[in-house]
């Protein structure tokens, strides 16, 4: 994985989703795919089995192991769209569809708004 940082703010170090796919040993993998689900049931409403977990490189990358969710995410469309590198560079930044994810994911908001920081001069 190039890049730790989604388009729009989630840390992939920090992602469930990626976590298990990294997991080697399938009955920890299973168990935590389990926990995903209830977790995305309960913060998302989405009504997933732990079989709709799939594997996830990260929304950036152009291969098959992505979770469904990222695939079809509206933010992610337009970034690509856009050839952003993260919805941080967007002239629209924080557009509607970020800021309504950003209710349910404050973090991402701040490493957003922190890549936009202009460096600190030495």
């Amino acid at each position: 994985m190039e890049t730790s940082i989604a388009y729009c703010g989630l840390s992939c170090r920090t992602c469930p989703i990626h976590i298990a796919t990294l997991e080697e040993n399938p009955e920890n993998q299973s168990r935590m795919r389990i926990e995903i689900a209830l977790l995305c049931r309960e913060k998302y409403g989405m009504n997933l089995s732990e079989e709709e977990i799939t594997d996830c490189d990260g929304c950036m990358t152009d291969g098959e192991r992505l979770f469904p969710a990222c695939r079809n995410c509206p933010i992610r469309t337009c970034a690509r769209r856009k050839n952003l590198e993260t919805c941080a560079s967007c002239r629209e930044y924080a557009c509607g569809k970020l800021m309504r994810f950003f209710d349910t994911e404050p973090d991402a908001k701040a490493r957003l708004d922190g890549l936009r920081k202009p460096a600190a001069d030495p």
